[in-house]
Order: C-alpha cells, then sequence, then structure tokens
C-alpha cells in the first residue's frame, strides 16, 4: 500500500530549514488538539476505575459507558437509540480507518467519496480497501459545502460527509443532510457523517445526520451512519472514546469484525469517558473558551466567527511561503490547507487551530497580522 505523507511530515519538511525568530516563544496552531486541562470529574473517575486494569475488556463496551454514549445522542439531538445501533470504539480515528475496508470488503471495484479537502484517514481508508476515491470538492463558491452530482454518487459504494467540517469549519443544514440521506437510499450506498466537532459551536447546535435520516423519512437509518467522539468536547483526546451509531445491520457485522481488530478500550478509560458523555456542564465551558478565541480573532484579523469547529480557515494567497514566513519571522505553526486537500483544493489557505487560552491566541493572532500586513 503507498499511503500519502500525513499533513504534519510534509509541514516539518516545510520547515525543516526555517529559523524561527526566537526572540518570540513559539506558538503552534497546526493541530486540533485542545489546550485545556480535561476536567478534574473525569480524570477522577480513571483514576478510580484504575484497579480495573486486571480484567480484559469487551469489544462491545460495557453497559455503563454504552448507555452514557445512547444518553448523550438522546439529549442532544432526541433520537433514542437502542443497544444494537451504536458501538463504542477507540476513538474515532481507528473506526474511520477500518470501518471501509469492513463495508466494501466483497465489493467488487469499490468506491469512496468525501469531502476535500479532508482529514487523511479517509484517504488512507480508501487505499487500504482497494477503493478508488470521488472527491467531493468544497470550495468558497459553494460555500464550503458540497455539490450533489446525482450521475457520479450512483457509482459510490461509501459517502463519508464532515459537518462541521474540518478543516473550512462549515456546517451543513438539516435540509441539505436529508437531501444526501435520500441519495443514499435511493442509489444503495452507505452515507456516514464523521460529527466529531457537534458540540464545539458558537451559537446555533449544528445538526446530526440522525435526525435528518429521521427527517427524510428514513427513522431506522438504513443506509446511514455517524461517528462522535469526546475528544473535542471534553479535552480530552487520550481517552481514544468515539461511537458509530446508525443503521443496526451494517453494525451488527461491523461488531463482529471489530472481535477480531483487538481494539477495545480498556476498562478504566471506558468509565472516565462515560463520565465525560454524562456530563454537559463542562462542554459549555469549553464552548465559552472557543467562543471567546472567535472573538479574539475577529477583533484582531477582521474574519467571520465561524458557526462551529474551533479553526479558522483564512485565506493568505501563497499558503506555503506565508506558513514559512510566518514561522520564521514570528514563531507561529499553521497548517497549509494544500497538505488536506487534492487536485488544487486547499491552495491559498492556512489552518489555523485555535485550542490554546486567551492570552496566547491574542498573542498569535497579533503575530498573524503582522505577518499578513508585511507580506
Amino acid at each position: 500500500m503507498q499511503f500519502e505523507t500525513y499533513p504534519f511530515e510534509k509541514l516539518s519538511a516545510l520547515l525543516d530549514e526555517v529559523e524561527p525568530d526566537d526572540s518570540f516563544e513559539p506558538i503552534v496552531l497546526t493541530i486540533g488538539e485542545p489546550q485545556f486541562p480535561t476536567p478534574r470529574f473525569i480524570e477522577e473517575a480513571l483514576c478510580e476505575a484504575a484497579p480495573e486494569l486486571r480484567r480484559y475488556p469487551k469489544t462491545s463496551g460495557e453497559p455503563e459507558l454504552r448507555e452514557a454514549m445512547r444518553s448523550f445522542v438522546k439529549r442532544r439531538f432526541h433520537i433514542e437509540l437502542d443497544d444494537s445501533q451504536i458501538i463504542p470504539t477507540f476513538g474515532t480515528r481507528e473506526l474511520l480507518f477500518n470501518f471501509p475496508q469492513f463495508l466494501l470488503a466483497d465489493t467488487d471495484d469499490p468506491m469512496m467519496a468525501f469531502t476535500n479537502p479532508f482529514y487523511q484517514i479517509y484517504e488512507g481508508a480508501a487505499i487500504a480497501a482497494g477503493a478508488k476515491v470521488l472527491h467531493l470538492h468544497l470550495t468558497k463558491e459553494n460555500r464550503f459545502l458540497p455539490r450533489i452530482d446525482e450521475a457520479e454518487l450512483a457509482g459510490c459504494d461509501l459517502v463519508i460527509l464532515n459537518f462541521p467540517n474540518n478543516p473550512t469549519a462549515s456546517v451543513m443544514g438539516l435540509e441539505t443532510m436529508g437531501e444526501w440521506v435520500k441519495l443514499a437510499l435511493e442509489y444503495d450506498f452507505v452515507l456516514l457523517n464523521d460529527e466529531c466537532y457537534s458540540e464545539i459551536y458558537t451559537h446555533t447546535p449544528p445538526p446530526s445526520l440522525l435526525q435528518a435520516s429521521v427527517a427524510a423519512g428514513n427513522p431506522t437509518f438504513k443506509n446511514v451512519l455517524v461517528v462522535n467522539s469526546v475528544s473535542k468536547r471534553s479535552s480530552a483526546p487520550g481517552l481514544r472514546s468515539g461511537f458509530i451509531a446508525g443503521d443496526d445491520a451494517i453494525l451488527k457485522g461491523y461488531m463482529r469484525y471489530r472481535t477480531y481488530v483487538g481494539c477495545a478500550s480498556p476498562l478504566p478509560l471506558q468509565r472516565a469517558a462515560a463520565a465525560a458523555w454524562s456530563d454537559e456542564e463542562h462542554v459549555i465551558g469549553f464552548r465559552q473558551k472557543y467562543r471567546e478565541n472567535f472573538a479574539i480573532a475577529r477583533e484582531i484579523l477582521g474574519v467571520q466567527t465561524p458557526e462551529a469547529t474551533f479553526y479558522l480557515w483564512l485565506e493568505v494567497g501563497d499558503e506555503l511561503a506565508f506558513t514559512k514566513r510566518l514561522y520564521e519571522r514570528y514563531n507561529v505553526k499553521v497548517l497549509p490547507g494544500s497538505f488536506l486537500g487534492r487536485e488544487g483544493i486547499g491552495q491559498g489557505y492556512v489552518r489555523i487551530a485555535l485550542v490554546e487560552n486567551a492570552e496566547r491566541t491574542i498573542e498569535a493572532m497579533k503575530r498573524i497580522r503582522a505577518c499578513l500586513e508585511t507580506a
């Protein structure tokens, strides 16, 4: 298998011979990793469950964790899932990589479609599954929402959407999601929405594809799946707690597949994750921090505040030159958009992760503004 170099490796190579001005304290805004402490109650739940390390975890997850996840879905999206309609996973990265391999294993000449630019695991999964790829381009001209081409989609076996979107921060509305659900049923492809940023929003809570499925007259979620994670909502990426939910006919087979993969979450992590999924107060606090960061960016850079995620998709012209100049002159790292896209998508943009505290965000935005002004 020939995998593309990962974006952060490309960034390291790009900046390898660049000497940053060390009179500035380094600021790294490249990775979507919250820099806020994990809430204490989650850490305490992990510590209290440490003696359970003596036990093997079940692939299906503990009832406590499954119930916490189902309760989250009901509380947040008003969707009541049967236990057969959800599977806890070891984060979402592993499932996004191995689920397409499971789904497409018996398909002749499979085809995957996914949004472009994208989380690179989607592309890696397509390569591992031996699937052809259809890129769903997200551009300024289409407001960073994929254009529907039924002739192209008719040949797809799996379509991965990602809304709220990484890296463009765009949000897809319920009605548009419903159109995708209807296409999945009409052309019999599996539609999966990566919803890992659903809880990081500025004002209106973004919809879930599960809600759109019900609204489109598909209450059993046939051909429809979503994934979600505590990493962003709880500032706890190290918990590696995610889930996949939706079509139980698909999930039944995927559950059996997972027993062979060997990626069950350790029991102490499951206990801590159950605590995280069960609480909303701490998530409200994190959302407020990201709102403050966006307000800082708006004031200093004059950019519009996205509806969701903690990313700025900033248009800068030559993104490679800008990234090198920003690092060299101001010791700030951002990620070139072209490292996240294919077929020219992402060129001219950088992704900026506003994951630091307000003080460091102010400093970073001032340096970015200075770099933009001295281009």
